[in-house]
């Protein structure tokens, strides 16, 4: 599962684009309130290359810009809110959200958090390393990732989810600097976003086929919510 969980299959893939989008908006406009132009704010930059990479409707793009660049004449009042605890069988869980309205989605979070324990803060961030995730293919042949990760400064690098796509590791005030050195080094970046990732996973093995079942149950369900953008659990692979 890594560091952040994924919907799995096609049907849950193809609902789960529709959502992308949404998220992608979100962090759009509240990036764009830094500034219009990507070219000096460079975390709208990273928000646009993803969006761009998973075919994001312009027209969506460049109303989410505008919208929260005040462009638009609307008021966009996101927070962002972590929400931390664990799932059922004490498998740690970070939830990050992005909401107009904490008095609803946190009482919402509560009951979703009842299959498992919801934490006060600090209860399961110990335990995660705050840092940034850039996913990359080779641009050509040969590319070789920890040549790549060596140079471009990332602090590590993995095998991403899907074949051939590599995962570097970065500390969270580089994530814009690997990000934009990365494709001199044989690589094309396709999205790049902070994160959480564990400390300790825990081995899927150790669990019943039973027992990740509801955990993969519960994570689905807390994704599943409409104010949650990103969800990283402690299980390995």
């Amino acid at each position: 599962m890594g560091a952040q969980w994924k919907a799995k299959g096609k049907a849950q893939a193809a609902d789960a684009r529709g959502k992308l989008f949404g998220r992608l908006a979100k962090d759009i406009m509240v990036a764009a309130r830094g500034g219009a132009d990507p070219a000096s704010n460079s975390r709208l930059r990273l928000v646009l290359e993803q969006a761009r990479k998973v075919s994001m409707p312009k027209e969506t793009l460049e109303r989410a810009i505008k919208k929260g660049a005040g462009l638009t004449g609307e008021a966009v009042h996101f927070e962002r809110v972590i929400y931390e605890g664990f799932g059922p069988h004490r498998v740690p869980v970070m939830v990050e959200c992005l909401t107009d309205n904490v008095n609803r989605t946190a009482p919402e979070m509560r009951v979703l958090f009842r299959r498992g324990q919801l934490g006060a803060s600090g209860s399961v961030a110990w335990d995660f390393d705050h840092v940034g995730m850039i996913e990359a293919e080779p641009a050509a042949a040969g590319a070789d990732p920890e040549l790549a990760a060596i140079e471009a400064g990332a602090q590590d690098f993995e095998p991403g989810e899907e074949a051939g796509v590599t995962v570097f590791i970065t500390d969270a005030a580089d994530l814009d600097l690997v990000s934009r050195a990365l494709p001199a080094q044989g690589f094309t970046v396709l999205s790049a976003k902070l994160g959480y990732k564990p400390k300790n996973p825990i081995a899927p093995a150790s669990l019943s086929a039973a027992d990740l079942e509801d955990v993969e149950s519960f994570l689905a369900a807390v994704d599943a919510h409409d104010d949650v953008q990103n969800v990283f659990v402690g299980l390995a692979g």
